[in-house]
């Protein structure tokens, strides 16, 4: 009796290895034969719902088939996040299931290319995908057909993910300034996405060193560019490189900081004294920190 266990637990794993390399390998056909071998033998296997999920996604139209809208978009890619991706790290594993799901997601923006930017839908637009996949110079690309991509925050947060993944976090830059300033709220799940240790490092020291909790504090973040400038001089000259959003305060402390450095550097006293005053009246604790250095 337990050898008959081992035989049938080795055979059930075989048909469900051969399964599963099939799916892996996109091919539809040795999936379906592996499928219905799995199930005529072993009618109970517990795999069998999700590799029925992914047969049907390897059947599904092909890249070069556009998408009608974003919303239909949405729903596709709704049907990978919460439903083929479980089914895929189900079967293949986790190690498995990445690349297979980076062609989903690769295939999916194909067939999203083109279509309009809606703010409504904007997860279905094809910037997001190609992010989704990792293929940060598509998703740029992607961002630049956005009219006026600059000016919306979901716009301009994707393409400051893709240039810091892309080119690394020091091109990105000038583009996380600006999203503080335009959108500080979107700024905390940026941060998190993009796992970055030395932004991360900074962002703690931020919140402690200003007494804000970029979580809770909506617009905590717009702060960050001006205390980056006071923490780590050097990041003057990428930073300057933002354009400007709207002159707030946080906006305008940072280029009196940055205006401040370069002044110092020239000797100008009596312009450092009134650009400091500035600094002062606007805002008390950045100033207090920036002295602390002086």
């Amino acid at each position: 009796m337990q050898q008959l266990d081992i035989f049938n637990d080795s055979a059930e794993r075989m048909r469900l290895n051969d399964l599963a390399v099939a799916i892996g390998r996109d091919d539809a056909a040795a999936a379906l034969a592996a499928a219905a071998a799995l199930a005529a033998e072993f009618p109970d296997n517990v795999h069998q719902p999700a590799a029925a999920l992914l047969i049907d996604a390897l059947a599904a139209a092909p890249a070069e088939s556009v998408l009608p809208d974003l919303a239909t978009a949405g729903r596709a890619r709704a049907h990978l996040e919460q439903h083929l991706a479980a089914a895929a790290r189900d079967l293949l594993g986790a190690a498995d299931a990445a690349p297979w799901l980076v062609r989903r997601w690769r295939a999916l923006a194909q067939r999203a290319q083109g279509l309009p930017f809606e703010r409504e839908h904007s997860q279905g637009h094809a910037a997001a995908l190609w992010l989704q996949a990792g293929a940060w110079a598509e998703a740029a690309d992607a961002v630049q057909q956005i009219e006026s991509w600059r000016r919306l925050p979901q716009a301009l947060g994707w393409m400051a993910e893709a240039r810091c993944r892309g080119a690394g976090l020091d091109a990105g830059w000038p583009l996380l300034a600006e999203l503080c300033w335009l959108a500080p709220a979107r700024v905390p799940a940026l941060l998190q996405a993009l796992a970055e240790p030395r932004l991360h490092q900074s962002a703690q020291r931020f919140e402690r060193e200003l007494d804000l909790e970029l979580d809770h504090e909506p617009d905590g973040a717009a702060w960050l560019p001006a205390w980056l400038v006071v923490d780590q001089p050097l990041l003057a000259e990428p930073l300057a490189l933002a354009q400007a959003v709207g002159g707030s305060a946080a906006e305008r402390a940072f280029r009196l900081v940055a205006a401040l450095i370069r002044l110092e550097r020239q000797g100008r006293h009596h312009d450092v004294v009134a650009h400091r005053k500035q600094l002062r009246d606007l805002q008390p604790a950045l100033f207090a920190l920036y002295m602390k250095s002086r």
